[in-house]
């Protein structure tokens, strides 16, 4: 390639780095999160032009430009690396939870969904004879009652447990979020079998009088995981409900907005779910005291459930609802 055709190939990709670099050096917060990626592409791809100038066209003038350009870019890219943390911390602080707070109502939705199953199919087993028969036959119940259902929980060694339904459950996480682009259906479906599977076995041991057994083993690690799953649902259910009513908007751009919404709650819950399956591995099946065990579940619990609260409502009266690259229309108080 001659070096005027590369010039009128590349001029227009030059031009847009240079008013970038511009608009990054009045600072990084004015600007959108595309903006900033957009930045550090044509950094990149400006520094392989750089070099591919040095080494076939010798071109004092291009290489000088060139050079130039790219050291201004790559003050801009380079310097903005410290705020990395600061952008995670942000995420954790305020968008993630501003995301929750802002679909709350979906939230509620999803916790009736998964729980009005579980709580009826447990009342069920609980109190009937014949629904308990159905459900098993009865050596299968009392080894899955006296040994199975505690047993599961020190099948492995803790870290590698822990690993293991960690990753399961964030991927349950994702599919009650993805399975919402179905108009909700696919995540109702999955909310209440969850909901129904928590409630069989719920039922089983308090039919069984073994109902402080049951909670000593699910507690412990099932309020923060049973909440990450219901607050994937409100994702899902989001989702589909941008389809379903995108009010005066196209059910494209409904979908594009509130998914930049929802999967930040999906993303958010990530963190959530390590913290559940640690405390699944590490705690539930060890050897310390039902008390203890279910005082840290239940301490967990309500320490996620404040920070939700608290950080939702702060971002939400700063003007924020937890999509990506979104700035804050008031200081929060």
């Amino acid at each position: 390639m001659d070096v005027d055709r590369f010039l009128a190939t590349n001029q227009p990709l030059w031009d847009r780095l240079a008013a970038l670099t511009r608009q990054a050096s009045g600072g990084l917060r004015r600007m959108h999160a595309a903006d900033i990626d957009e930045l550090v592409r044509l950094y990149q791809r400006a520094a392989t032009h750089l070099s591919y100038v040095r080494t076939y066209y010798r071109d004092p003038a291009l290489t000088a430009r060139l050079t130039g350009l790219v050291a201004s870019a790559g003050a801009v890219v380079y310097g903005t690396r410290p705020r990395t943390l600061r952008t995670i911390g942000r995420f954790f602080t305020t968008t993630f939870p501003a995301s929750v707070w802002h679909n709350r109502w979906f939230v509620a939705a999803s916790a009736f969904l998964f729980f009005a199953p579980a709580i009826a199919i447990g009342a069920w087993l609980a109190n009937s004879d014949q629904a308990v028969d159905a459900a098993a036959p009865a050596a299968v119940r009392e080894a899955y009652i006296s040994e199975d259902f505690e047993d599961y929980y020190s099948s492995k060694p803790a870290s590698e447990f822990a690993a293991q339904v960690t990753t399961n459950n964030i991927q349950v996480g994702f599919m009650a979020f993805a399975a919402g682009i179905g108009f909700c259906v696919p995540t109702v479906l999955l909310l209440a079998f969850n909901g129904a599977n928590v409630g069989f076995a719920g039922g089983l041991f308090h039919a069984a009088g073994e109902a402080p057994k049951f909670y000593g083993l699910i507690l412990p690690h099932g309020l923060l995981e049973l909440t990450a799953v219901v607050i994937a649902g409100a994702a899902g259910l989001r989702l589909g409900w941008a389809l379903i009513d995108p009010g005066d908007r196209s059910r494209g751009t409904a979908l594009r907005e509130e998914g930049r919404r929802a999967v930040v709650m999906v993303l958010g819950l990530v963190l959530t779910f390590v913290v559940a399956g640690t405390i699944e591995g590490f705690v539930t099946g060890s050897t310390l005291p039902t008390w203890a065990r279910v005082g840290l579940g239940v301490l967990v619990e309500v320490a996620f459930v404040l920070y939700v609260v608290t950080q939702g409502r702060a971002a939400a009266r700063a003007g924020l609802t937890g999509r990506f690259g979104e700035q804050p229309i008031a200081a929060p108080t």
